[in-house]
């Protein structure tokens, strides 16, 4: 539980309510999925008018705290459930995908399915939920888009020497990573990239090629959602999203593919070992 700052006399009034509130929340008082009282009620009991309540409450819709309802009330946000991706970077070589085992921040031990090891990264749910895993969302055409442009200057082809394929990795009943990957071959099987269709799309864009994957490199990141990821997830616009993308290439080192995965940062985490555990 992070610790409030004290509050000063230039803390803006409705920031003050704000925190009064968190700590409200944050002891229990007004537990996951409470109703908090109506701004007429907030505003007789801390004595401030309905603007600075409503200010209040704002600010903790934009902390992710509580969840507005139009016409219903204000709600209690349940505390975020982040995935533990655990990559053991002594091991990664061999690319296996990247549909993880997943635990909830504060875990402990290892659990199976580290990034690069036997097992590979195998998402499950923590509730053993049947729709978790990666899905197949579409195969767009790769044409002059940025994202399109940076892929083919990574695998050292022309755009139009590349085909794509867009997935979904969902865990727990929601989305939490959109995946977009680019190879330099094609036309991709229909089968392959039939939307809806479950899957590893690393493993099997590998034995579409009829090559072993191993890791080149990988690359962490930051974005705000555009209007698509937002969408796919189900998140506001300009969420922070966790991007991690990289090159795979042959074992001779030819690149093979492109990935690029944007994860809901709320939801996520990436956790490096470098002991045995």
């Amino acid at each position: 539980m992070a610790t409030n700052p004290p509050s000063t006399p230039s803390t803006p009034l409705y920031r003050r309510l704000a925190r009064r509130l968190q700590e409200r929340i944050d002891a229990g008082t007004y537990p996951a999925g409470a109703r908090l009282p109506s701004e007429p009620e907030l505003s007789t009991e801390f004595g401030v008018n309905r603007l600075t309540v409503r200010q209040a409450v704002a600010e903790l819709e934009r902390a992710a705290v509580v969840e507005i309802r139009r016409g219903v009330g204000t709600f209690v946000r349940p505390p975020a459930v982040r995935v533990s991706i655990t990559v053991d970077p002594r091991s990664q070589r061999f690319d296996l995908g990247s549909v993880h085992a997943a635990l909830p921040a504060g875990s402990h031990g290892p659990g199976p399915g580290r990034e690069g090891d036997e097992g590979g990264d195998r998402d499950g749910g923590p509730d053993g939920a049947q729709d978790d895993g990666e899905f197949v969302v579409a195969a767009p055409p790769v044409t002059g888009a940025a994202e399109d442009a940076e892929a083919a200057r990574q695998l050292g082809r022309e755009p139009g020497e590349l085909s794509r394929v867009d997935s979904v990795i969902r865990l727990g009943g929601r989305a939490r990573a959109a995946c977009s990957y680019w190879v330099p071959f094609g036309p991709l099987p229909d089968e392959l990239v039939r939307p809806g269709r479950p899957g590893n799309l690393v493993l099997d864009l590998a034995r579409a090629a009829g090559v072993e994957l191993e890791y080149d490199w990988r690359a962490f990141g930051a974005v705000g959602a555009d209007l698509a990821d937002a969408e796919l997830l189900g998140v506001p616009p300009g969420t922070a999203l966790l991007v991690r993308e990289g090159v795979s290439c042959t074992p001779d080192g030819t690149p093979a593919l492109y990935v690029r995965r944007r994860i809901d940062g709320s939801s996520a985490r990436f956790v490096l070992h470098f002991r045995d555990r």
